[in-house]
């Protein structure tokens, strides 16, 4: 599919369906809306008045046009009030364009929408985006991959010509959230920490990445006793994956990001039970497929910031070398954990992946995790918990958030919850209480960052996989966290 920027005004566009936009306020037809109604015969205003349409953000509606007609089908959509639209609210209209023309086998789509004050140029990409995401297919594992359906194969952005570098930036930041899809949405099978460091090693090639990783023994050397205690039930060898963009000048800052990589969890000798979904634990390494997705739309991007791109990739598997509920590991830091849930293993991983990346003199440290079931209660499927003690990067975080139209929510750094992990025979357990779990995750993360960096932690339990559709992500993998991430990296 080619998302083009074009000139045409919506009056002399030609081709399979054309999408207009429509405010709340503003159903009634006025200016060139006129001049279309005219030429398409009244059809405009009668769909708009037959439908009762309102144009509240999400709705549309659509009709074939009859007769001879420079365009077939005429789809409305909805951006509710003028003075609440948003990037958002312009990004999610394309992808309901998109996915109607879709539907109505329309190879050919043009999309015209008011924008108001909007930059043209952030339009552009946020339409480019929108379509894109929406029309995302993931077939590589049918045995008849060409589907028979009819895709929609152009998109002309209508009245925004000029801005052909913003299609260029969507289609980079893109790329990277398909990829985070993929990992997200492959099975465990397919998916292994190998398979993990042969992608990260792709990323590096094609984009010019510095890449490390360290093998087990190199784990070993470096004492991460707490990444090693998980992986050492699972017969596939884990992976140390450190990912590294360097800008050809100096680096303006130095940031990391680390994404939890349980490619599968079994829950371990605490083993997940009926109703737990141990089937789906294929997504656990949702945090490192948005990591890697970043790292490879970085390396197109290329800012002037450093980044360093993390994660402690391994399976939760059971086996006679499995670690055991009471065991004590040894994190990096010197710090001892006593394990009183093998369940609770990303925790583990990451202590140690934090441990490394405060190694490095860093601005800032990111991780993202399929951390807590107690996010998903707290928060739903479609909000992912900010946990920081820095209000400088939880204020970064939420303007890249909002930027991108992925939501976070800020959840409290309560130190008093931090009893709950005390252990009589070493310095912290791996879970403590049943109230405020992710509260006490995060608090567990906490300890292997030094106060000397700023440091967040995302929980994304909810929101890296999709049950129905919604916005412009079809059910299964979301890829979320990857503009989140672009975002932040890019801002000032």
């Amino acid at each position: 599919m080619e998302v083009r920027a074009s000139n045409t005004n919506f009056l002399e566009w030609k081709g399979d369906a054309l999408a207009i936009g429509l405010f709340e306020d503003a159903t009634e037809l006025t200016g060139q809306l006129t001049s279309l109604d005219e030429k398409l015969g009244g059809i405009l205003k009668e769909i708009i008045t037959e439908e009762e349409f309102k144009a509240k953000a999400g709705s549309s509606i659509f009709t074939r046009v009859p007769g001879v007609s420079p365009i077939k089908k005429l789809l409305v959509i909805g951006l509710g009030t003028i003075e609440s639209l948003t990037l958002e609210v312009l990004r999610k209209a394309a992808a309901t364009a998109a996915r109607n023309a879709k539907k109505q086998k329309c190879k050919t789509l043009g999309i015209s929408f008011p924008y108001g004050e909007h930059n043209p140029e952030d339009v552009t990409q946020a339409l480019a985006e929108g379509v894109q995401l929406a029309l995302y297919q993931d077939n590589r594992f049918k045995s008849e991959p060409e589907t028979k359906e009819t895709q929609v194969e152009e998109v002309d952005l209508l009245g925004l010509a000029d801005n052909e570098a913003a299609i260029v930036r969507a289609n980079q930041i893109c790329s990277g959230v398909f990829l985070a899809r993929q990992l997200v949405a492959a099975p465990a099978n397919d998916l292994t920490p190998v398979t993990m460091a042969e992608i990260a090693q792709e990323i590096a090639s094609t984009h010019n990445l510095e890449l490390e990783i360290l093998e087990q023994k190199d784990c070993e050397k470096l004492g991460m006793g707490a990444f090693l205690g998980v992986a050492k039930a699972s017969d596939l060898p884990p992976k140390f994956i450190h990912l590294t963009y360097k800008p050809q000048a100096t680096p303006r800052r130095k940031l990391a990001i680390i994404g939890k990589g349980l490619t599968f969890d079994s829950g371990g000798l605490n083993i997940k039970g009926a109703g737990s979904g141990i089937e789906t634990m294929k997504i656990d390494m949702g945090g490192a497929a948005a990591t890697l997705g970043a790292a490879k739309a970085i390396g197109q991007l290329q800012p002037d910031v450093e980044v360093h791109f993390i994660s402690a990739a391994t399976e939760n598997m059971i086996s006679g070398h499995a670690m055991h509920p009471g065991d004590i590991l040894k994190a990096s830091n010197g710090k001892t954990i006593e394990v009183n849930n093998t369940d609770a293993e990303g925790r583990l991983t990451l202590a140690d992946a934090l441990v490394f990346a405060d190694k490095l003199g860093l601005d800032a440290i990111v991780d993202l995790a399929t951390l807590t079931g107690a996010c998903v209660v707290a928060l739903g499927n479609d909000i992912a918990g900010l946990f920081t003690p820095s209000d400088e990067l939880a204020s970064e975080l939420e303007k890249a958030a909002e930027g991108a139209g992925e939501k976070i929510w800020r959840m409290p750094m309560e130190d008093k919850y931090f009893e709950g992990l005390k252990s009589g025979i070493a310095d912290m357990k791996n879970t403590g209480p049943r109230a405020g779990g992710s509260i006490t995750a995060a608090l567990f993360l906490k300890q292997f960052v030094k106060d000397t960096v700023d440091w967040a932690h995302l929980d994304i339990a909810g929101t890296v996989w999709a049950d129905k559709e919604n916005g412009y992500n079809s059910p299964g993998a979301t890829g979320f966290g990857v503009r989140t991430l672009v975002h932040w990296v890019l801002s000032k």
